[in-house]
C-alpha cells in the first residue's frame, strides 16, 4: 500500500497473476472500487518483497489464486484471500509491537506513500495518477507534508 498507494481492497483483491512483467518492468494490476482496473509500475523494493513472498509461499504457479492469503490452522497458508479485517488486525499488531500510535491503520500506508512521494519532489498530478484519484483534491487529503512546521516558518513572524 505504501509503494503503490493502493487501497486495502485493491491490495487484498490481487491475484498472483496481477503481479506481472511487461517488457523489463514488473507491474501491479489493481482492481479498484467501482470495477476500475488500474495498472501501476512496481517499485523496486516492492518487487523484491513480492518476489520473496511468492517464492516463500510457493504460489508462483497459481496465477488465479489470491496473492495475499489467510493463515489457516497450524500456521499453514490458506487458499482464501485476506479480508480487510485480517489486514487491519495484522497492522494493529505490528503497530503495537513497533510502538506506533493506535491510530495506525490501512490508510496510514497510503498517506505515508503519498506524503513521502511528494516530499521527495513528486508532483501532485503524478501522485493523483498513481493513487487513481479522480480529483487532485482527494490526493491532497493524504498529503501530510504541511503538518510539520519548520522553525524557518515561525521566524517569518516579524513584529
Amino acid at each position: 500500500m505504501v509503494y503503490s498507494f493502493a487501497r486495502v481492497g485493491a491490495a487484498i483483491g490481487m491475484k498472483v497473476g496481477d503481479y506481472f512483467q511487461h517488457r523489463k518492468r514488473w507491474w501491479l494490476r489493481l482492481h479498484e472500487k467501482g470495477g476500475k482496473r488500474h495498472e501501476v509500475p512496481c517499485h523496486p523494493s516492492l518487487e523484491e518483497y513480492l518476489n520473496a513472498w511468492i517464492a516463500a509461499a510457493g504460489i508462483s504457479r497459481d496465477k488465479r489464486g489470491p496473492l495475499f492469503r489467510i493463515m489457516s490452522r497450524g500456521d499453514r497458508l490458506g487458499d482464501r484471500p485476506m479480508s480487510r479485517f485480517d489486514v487491519l488486525h495484522m497492522i494493529k499488531r505490528r503497530a503495537e509491537a513497533a510502538t506506533l500510535p493506535y491510530s495506525t491503520c490501512c490508510h496510514t500506508f497510503r498517506a505515508t506513500g503519498i506524503t513521502t512521494y511528494l516530499q521527495n519532489g513528486g508532483t501532485l498530478e503524478h501522485a493523483q495518477t498513481i493513487a487513481n484519484h479522480e480529483s487532485p483534491r482527494t490526493t491532497k487529503l493524504y498529503d501530510r507534508t504541511r503538518e510539520e512546521l519548520s522553525f524557518e516558518e515561525v521566524e517569518r513572524i516579524k513584529i
